[in-house]
Parts: C-alpha cells; sequence; structure tokens
C-alpha cells in the first residue's frame, strides 16, 4: 500500500516518453500518494492514457502543457500548483524507468527528517550505463562542487531527489535558465547557494536500450554546449557569493 502524505509529491516530467511511462507512473503509485505527471507537450498522445488512469485513481493528477518547454520548465509549472496547494516539498522522477520507484519512501523519509534538505540520489550504475555519459557526469559534478565550495552535492546529474518546493521555485522564477537539460545541476548548485544542506543517498539507475521501450532525447552536441555555457555563469555566480560561502563552510 502507498503512503499517503500531504506535504510531500512525486512529480514526474514527461516528454514522449513512449510506453515506459505507464509502468513508472503504476510504480510511483505503489509507493506515494500524490504523484503528479506533467505532460510536457508531449505529441505522443500519452495524455490520453494518463488521464484515463487518473480518472479512476485520486492518487493520481496530470498536468498538460499544450507546447514542450523543457524539463524544467514543466518542473516548473507543477512547482507552481504544488505549493498553491500547500505542498511543501517535490520528488522528481524521470519518466523513462530509470529511477528506482521503491526508493521514493527513503528520500521522502530523509526529507521529514530534515525539512531544510536536498535530498539528492547517487547513482549506481549497471552494465547498461553508457561509458561516455559515466564519464562525462564527473566533470559536471567536479564543478558543481566547486561552485558550492564543496558542500557535498553527491552527483549534479541524478534527477531522483526532494527538493523544498518554495525554495526551487524562488531560485527558479528569478532565472531565464534551468528549464531544459540544464535544471538538475544548475538547481542543486543554487539551492546549496542558498543554504539548503545536501543529503545524498545511493540510488540505482537503468538505462533501457530501444527495444525494452527506453527513449533519450539526450543530444550530446546540444546538451554539453548548455552544461558549458551554464558552469560558466555559475562560476562566476561563485566567485561573486564566495565570501559568503567561506564564511558558512568555516563559521
Amino acid at each position: 500500500m502507498s503512503i499517503t502524505s500531504t506535504s510531500h509529491l512525486v512529480l514526474i516530467p514527461s516528454y514522449n516518453t513512449g510506453p515506459a511511462l505507464y509502468p513508472t507512473v503504476r510504480s510511483a503509485r505503489e509507493q506515494w500518494s500524490p504523484v503528479w505527471v506533467v505532460v510536457d507537450g508531449s505529441t505522443d498522445g500519452s495524455e490520453v492514457e494518463l488521464l484515463r488512469m487518473a480518472g479512476s485513481d485520486p492518487g493520481l493528477r496530470v498536468l498538460v502543457m499544450k507546447e514542450n518547454h523543457g524539463k524544467g520548465a514543466a518542473v516548473l509549472q507543477g512547482l507552481r500548483e504544488a505549493t498553491r496547494m500547500g505542498y511543501t516539498h517535490v520528488l522528481t522522477m524521470d519518466s523513462d524507468g530509470q529511477h528506482p520507484a521503491e526508493k521514493i519512501p527513503e528520500f521522502m523519509a530523509a526529507s521529514m527528517a530534515d525539512a531544510n534538505a536536498l535530498v539528492l540520489g547517487v547513482p549506481v550504475f549497471d552494465a547498461s550505463a553508457p561509458a561516455l555519459r559515466v564519464g562525462g557526469r564527473k566533470i559536471s559534478n567536479w564543478w558543481a562542487n566547486l561552485e558550492t565550495l564543496w558542500q557535498g552535492i553527491g552527483d549534479s546529474l541524478y534527477g531522483f531527489r526532494v527538493y523544498p518546493a518554495h525554495l526551487l521555485m524562488g531560485v527558479m522564477e528569478e532565472s531565464y535558465w534551468m528549464r531544459h537539460f540544464d535544471f538538475d545541476p544548475e538547481a542543486a548548485v543554487r539551492l546549496c547557494w542558498c543554504g539548503a544542506r545536501p543529503v545524498n543517498i545511493p540510488a540505482p539507475v537503468k538505462y533501457l536500450r530501444a527495444d525494452e521501450g527506453g527513449v533519450s532525447h539526450f543530444n550530446y552536441l546540444r546538451d554539453n554546449v548548455l552544461l558549458t555555457g551554464m558552469h560558466i555563469r555559475l562560476f562566476v555566480g561563485f566567485i561573486i557569493r564566495l565570501p559568503l560561502l567561506i564564511w558558512r563552510k568555516w563559521s
């Protein structure tokens, strides 16, 4: 039986995920209520089945965006509605079956134990993980930790995590960025700048093959250029905030 909460919800952004979407949502609902899915302008008709599922499940809600605006934009849409309804924290997870739904209660418990925590999943890779992506994320992780003066971001790119909702929404509302693939790492850095405390929990990640229903929208050139620009921008912000970060770390 799933755990029901009035403060913490699961938020799943989705864009043309394919058939892996529905078992992902069902698995999340088996662990937690409520679960919200934000359909980010998908053209695969997935909102039809999701709305049918939600019609018979009061613990599931579907928000449909008419146009695709990116993962971060979809999360922000869900955040606005969640905070309006009184929720204080959101657990984000991908819609493609990569993230372990069975870990949801553990992550939520860590957040409930410390309302200011940024609960970060640290990926435990299996043989399905592309070596290039596993290696590349080490660079992003190094930069994210430098930009926060080594506050303890275990992984900057893994999207399975729990955010303090008002803190994240405030950061996003003030920024033009954080709407696409840059969302996860920039959110982690900026929330650390705002005083959120990173809590790292290992969690397995699985990369599904195409014949298993796996869908990836990652573009090596486009998204790595986006990440490079993001880290340049964050490094400038780091230099400006360095005195505060030094004081906070050693005070």
